[in-house]
């Protein structure tokens, strides 16, 4: 059996990942075989639009501490994980997308080092709107998100595919969805 690929999609707080990669999930073909990877987070199941499993943080620790996360890290006061069956997943020939953390890319590499890097972008305009939007936090804490996506812009990852997702939501999909079967290892 072929290997897969585990696709590490990256972008500010507020760029529209959860978008982009529910509407790649809609999209997807069983031909395709490309699956969207679950986030393990301590925010309630209800608060946002990703499709993540919810945790307490007693119960993340525990999973933690039992090897259950291939990936995990902390940001916005948060704990992420992504569960170590995207291994197995990948191993079975499919392709993988995560919704990752820049800041965390580099153990990313670590643990996958065949992983490929897509950036989802947008303007600050556009995320500072879609931040407001989300209405999850408080002023002081959009700002704060505002100040982590300046700061980790100003050190550019070796992305193999960027896309912005500043227009239609529709054509960043596409965009993605073209780039995964086209196949290509960079773009």
């Amino acid at each position: 059996m072929t290997e897969g690929r585990l696709v590490y999609v990256v972008g500010a707080s507020g760029v529209g990942k959860d978008s982009v990669l529910a509407g790649v999930r809609e999209a997807l073909r069983g031909a395709d075989r490309v699956v969207v990877a679950h986030r393990y987070i301590t925010r309630p199941a209800t608060s946002g639009a990703e499709n993540h499993v919810a945790l307490s943080e007693e119960e993340f620790r525990l999973r933690r501490e039992a090897g259950c996360f291939a990936l995990c890290w902390e940001s916005h006061g948060l704990c992420y994980g992504i569960g170590r069956e995207v291994g197995h997943w990948v191993e079975s020939g499919l392709t993988v997308l995560v919704n990752g953390s820049r800041a965390y890319w580099p153990q990313a590499r670590v643990v996958f080092p065949e992983a490929q890097l897509v950036e989802i972008t947008a303007s600050d305009e556009a995320i500072r709107r879609r931040i407001a939007g989300r209405r999850r936090e408080s002023e002081a804490a959009q700002r704060d998100r505002m100040r982590r996506n300046r700061l980790l812009s100003e050190q550019p990852l070796p992305a193999d595919r960027r896309i912005s997702n500043e227009g239609q939501l529709e054509q960043a999909v596409g965009e993605l969805l073209g780039w995964l079967r086209s196949g290509r290892q960079a773009g």
